[in-house]
């Protein structure tokens, strides 16, 4: 009775006792302030010291340490001494203390474990010393006390079970608070107590100076030094550099670092979000090149920090919805260059997917990227085969070919390393070694459209009807997966885009599912690896650990799956399909048919979970248990059922009719008795199977029953074979097992799925059968040109100018089809959300009075020219002005943001002001020679950003 009254004791008091807000009454009577309601919003250790000084900091450790010691001895009135129960009051503790008390807890349990075990503490005490002495990180040094002290107790009490599995869950629970709480030793030092800032800045770790060999993270010193700080661990050349963190003192920097004549420094911003997949940040902030004094480097530095709050800076994160964050800096040693330039692993003009495209010129890649000169323009093309890559050089110049091709293999390799994302790179040679100055993505060409699997999924080309339904079905199933494993952390990102339409085939999105898997812990490459076996790299260990309560949720889900199917079955799918098979659509008036048609998309939104979920745990349970595909049995898929009865009827009419005409076989067994049988059985076999069709998922395709013609060519290709049936049923296939169950739950899915597909597909056939005789539609297979909702909205009569329309919406959808179905082979990839032009739609341009220069940013504008030779006198300018100007640095930004075209007469492709361009939408074309002396005011042109032309009407003269 005793031991019991200890249990509710400690469920009860304990978390009270961690819920009781000392923290809080300390500091509010020492300072009057409230820490609930600034910093982090936690009451912790870390918070009295930031936010009260040292004072209300160590009377803090103290409070909390009595409560860890208290929780111990409370379980010891009613258990021995150092048993299990101490641990489990110092796990309610920690969780009244996180969810009453809004702290951590760490503290109460550090004085506590000391209390239960003072042999157990000093080996952890001793492990956890060695790890922060040496790696200066307390985030690290937390995770190795977490995974030290259950294993100290278990190597100590080896026999007693109970206390191991207490010490274990206390370790999760510490662990998996760690991940919920933002800690405030993380706010910058200089705004704390001054007192405890000494104090603070021992905790936090905090290393003198930062430098690229550290592992640095891009929430903290921007994505720029990141980077470089990875690639630089990776093996690649990248030249020395130190990092300043935002708020961070410069006096240690500057008084370590020690430039002159001999050995120059470049100061570069590293923006917190300059340089990521939403924002490339090119030209928006200082680069301060050749500093040799410690003054000049002062100077730099600040020069490079102000730049974050210049206007065109402040203008351009609005424009490209960034918020607003801070500024490091990144102070790197100067490469002596022999030759510079920059690179794009992939063409951002054409999007050709093998071409490296490379600017390159004698000297420093400043000149390259600054706009003020035109680069010798390089493009590589490259072909990955198993053991090298095979490279073929398009450009001559000053840059040896050896170098180009060299820059080209290196740009493809770091594409390679993130991922496949392409690559901006901005590179320099001295003489000895091809340095990496940057890498960032290319943001124009996010995301990455994929047809693998997609292709698999719903191949072929698709009307506008069926990806109107499939889309919002099938990215609203994967949505709820994805946020189901992911929760919290499934904020920011749109599962609506998850799949896509070009050329009008359907794409997915690599670059989305990358992140998502990412984020779930998983390989980048996992769904490929689900449905076609790709190989997987390792996942990084902090989100697998972080998504294991989502990943366990799901595995949940697939282990009830067929429970749940046949549930949904009962309830939804057979009393569906009976009633969908009674009533005819061709007897339904237009809303009858709309509310049949609502019906069925209600029943596909749940069949459409199962047709997701049932293959990819069919293909994870085969990749476990390795079974090969020949072992497994898809008889019950329909369409291995449809085929085996078809082949199995064509043996037994073989028999019947041993020599027969192929062209008059059916004539032929209808003057048969026996022929009759067989054909009545053919026809039960068509109405049994006449839901399939050529594409099962494209409501646009004829089912068989429709159109049966097919099946009755393969009746008598069956017929005509003289091998035994080869689609027969092994027995020991049959055998019900952990992998074969899944795959006969799939093609019962398979089955549902299909039927419901082809009453929806007859709903609307029947619809347009009526709006046919009406004159509404005038070819069969109009309505599949319609998407879902203009044709309820065509039924409910609501809106009589889409009606008026109606001709001209089906013609050009229909002209868009015939153009895309031309287009062969279909890209694998699509770069981007607006895919290259095919060379039919783009519209060609007068030879009469035309100018060349480089295709900087894609898409064609017409417009009056606007000449700029310098930034003193800023014109109105609109989407009509075509702006012509000198070269394009960062300053012309303001200018650019509202122009309607660009023509420069200096700088390349991948100079600040190209990228801004297409970063914006606004067609540029570079390096035109003597542009703003050959074109001038209120001339009328039209350019091409695609092929770099600029035309001059010969029309309309100058204002």
């Amino acid at each position: 009775m005793l031991e019991l009254w200890g249990v509710l004791t400690i469920l009860i008091v304990c978390p009270l006792l961690g819920a009781l807000p000392l923290i809080a009454w300390i500091t509010q009577a020492l300072k009057g302030r409230q820490l609930a309601e600034i910093g982090t919003g936690n009451i912790g250790v870390s918070a009295a010291f930031y936010h009260g000084g040292t004072f209300a900091g160590i009377l803090a450790v103290l409070s909390e340490a009595a409560k860890g010691i208290a929780a111990v001895l409370i379980a010891r009135i009613f258990f021995p001494d150092g048993s299990a129960w101490e641990l489990v009051a110092l796990i309610a503790l920690v969780m009244g203390r996180y969810w009453m008390g809004r702290g951590a807890g760490t503290t109460n349990v550090v004085w506590g474990f000391m209390v239960h075990d003072p042999l157990a503490a000093g080996f952890v005490f001793l492990v956890a010393s060695i790890s922060f002495t040496i790696f200066r990180d307390r985030l690290l040094a937390k995770y190795v006390v977490l995974f030290i002290f259950p294993m100290i107790l278990g190597i100590l009490h080896l026999d007693n079970a109970f206390l191991i599995v207490a010490a274990v869950a206390l370790a999760a629970l510490l662990g998996w608070i760690y991940k919920q709480m933002p800690d405030d030793l993380d706010l910058p030092v200089q705004e704390a107590q001054p007192e405890s800032q000494s104090v603070l800045q021992f905790l936090r770790g905090d290393q003198g100076i930062l430098s690229l060999d550290d592992e640095l993270d891009a929430n903290l010193v921007g994505y720029k030094a990141a980077r470089l700080s990875q690639i630089k661990r990776w093996g690649y050349p990248v030249p020395k550099g130190w990092v300043l963190t935002p708020y961070e003192d410069p006096e240690a920097l500057i008084d370590f670092l020690k430039p002159s004549d001999l050995c120059p420094l470049v100061v570069r911003s590293s923006a917190i979000g300059e340089d990521s997949e939403q924002a490339s940040g090119a030209g928006q902030y200082e680069t301060v090149l050749n500093v040799t004094t410690k003054e000049g480097l002062q100077n730099a530095i600040a020069q490079v920090q102000a730049s974050y709050n210049q206007p065109l800076a402040v203008q351009y994160r609005r424009d490209r919805n960034v918020r607003d964050t801070a500024m490091a800096v990144l102070v790197q040693q100067q490469i002596q260059s022999v030759y510079s330039g920059v690179a794009f692993s992939r063409d951002p003009m054409t999007q050709e997917q093998d071409a490296v495209v490379i600017e390159a010129l004698p000297g420093s890649a400043a000149q390259v990227v600054s706009g003020r000169v035109t680069p010798e323009q390089y493009r590589a093309f490259v072909v990955d085969t198993e053991n090298l890559a095979l490279i073929q050089l398009e450009g001559q110049g000053r840059v040896p070919p050896a170098l180009i091709k060299q820059v080209a293999y290196l740009a493809r390799r770091l594409e390679d390393r993130y991922y496949g994302v392409p690559q901006d790179i901005e590179w320099s040679y001295d003489g000895q070694t091809l340095w990496v100055l940057q890498t960032r993505p290319i943001s124009t060409l996010l995301p990455i459209w994929t047809r693998k699997i997609a292709a698999e999924v719903i191949p072929g080309l698709i009307r506008p009807l069926t990806w109107s339904i499939n889309r919002p079905l099938t990215c609203g199933v994967w949505g709820a997966l994805f946020a189901l494993v992911l929760g919290q952390r499934s904020l920011g990102l749109d599962f609506n885009e998850t799949a896509t339409l070009h050329y009008s085939h359907a794409y997915f999105n690599a670059t989305l599912l990358g992140q998502i898997f990412r984020r779930m812990g998983l390989p980048p490459e996992s769904l490929e690896f689900l449905t076609r076996g790709a190989k997987l790299s390792k996942p990084p260990l902090n989100s697998t650990l972080e998504s294991l309560p989502g990943l366990l949720r799901l595995l949940m889900r697939e282990l009830w799956l067929e429970r749940d199917f046949k549930r949904d079955y009962r309830r939804l799918f057979a009393p569906g399909l009976s009633q969908l098979s009674l009533e005819s659509a061709e007897e339904l008036e237009p809303p009858g048919l709309l509310t049949r048609i609502n019906y069925i998309l209600d029943l596909l939104h749940h069949a459409t979970y199962y047709s997701i979920l049932a293959p990819l745990s069919a293909a994870v349970r085969q990749a476990i248990f390795k079974v090969k595909d020949g072992k497994l049995d898809n008889s019950l898929t329909p369409e291995v059922a449809a085929l085996r009865s078809l082949h199995d009827l064509a043996a037994k009419a073989k028999q019947e009719f041993p020599q027969f005409d192929q062209d008059t076989v059916f004539e032929d067994m209808a003057r048969s008795e026996s022929g009759q049988e067989i054909l009545a059985e053919y026809d039960k076999l068509l109405q049994h199977y006449g839901y399939l069709s050529e594409v099962g998922t494209d409501i646009a395709v004829p089912t068989w029953k429709e159109e049966p013609q097919a099946v009755k060519q393969l009746f008598v290709q069956f017929m005509q074979g003289d091998e035994q049936p080869r689609l027969q049923t092994s027995p020991e296939k049959r055998k019900k097992g952990f992998v074969q169950g899944r795959v006969d739950l799939k093609g019962r899915v398979t089955e549902v799925y299909s039927k419901l597909l082809a009453h929806l597909r007859w709903s609307f056939v029947a619809l347009e059968q009526i709006w046919l005789k009406d004159g509404l539609l005038t070819e069969v297979g109009d309505i599949f040109f319609l998407e879902f909702e203009e044709v309820r909205r065509l039924v409910e009569g609501t809106e009589p100018e889409l009606i008026e329309q109606l001709p001209e919406i089906v013609r050009l959808r229909r002209s868009l089809l015939a153009e895309h179905s031309q287009l062969n082979p279909v890209p694998l990839l699509v770069y981007g959300n607006t895919p290259p032009a095919l060379p039919a739609r783009i519209t060609p341009l007068s030879p009469d009075r035309m100018l060349q220069g480089i295709p900087a940013s894609p898409g064609q504008a017409a417009g009056r020219v606007k000449v700029m030779r310098n930034l003193q006198a800023i014109p109105e300018i609109n989407r009509d002005t075509i702006l012509v100007v000198p070269y394009t640095d960062s300053g012309w930004a303001p200018m650019l943001v509202r122009a309607g075209g660009l023509i420069s007469e200096a700088g390349g492709r991948l100079s600040h002001g190209a990228i801004l361009a297409r970063e914006y939408g606004i067609p540029a074309v570079m390096d035109v020679h003597n542009a703003t002396w050959i074109l001038q005011d209120g001339q009328k042109v039209r350019i091409d950003g695609t092929r770099g032309i600029v035309e001059i009407s010969n029309d309309l003269r100058p204002e």
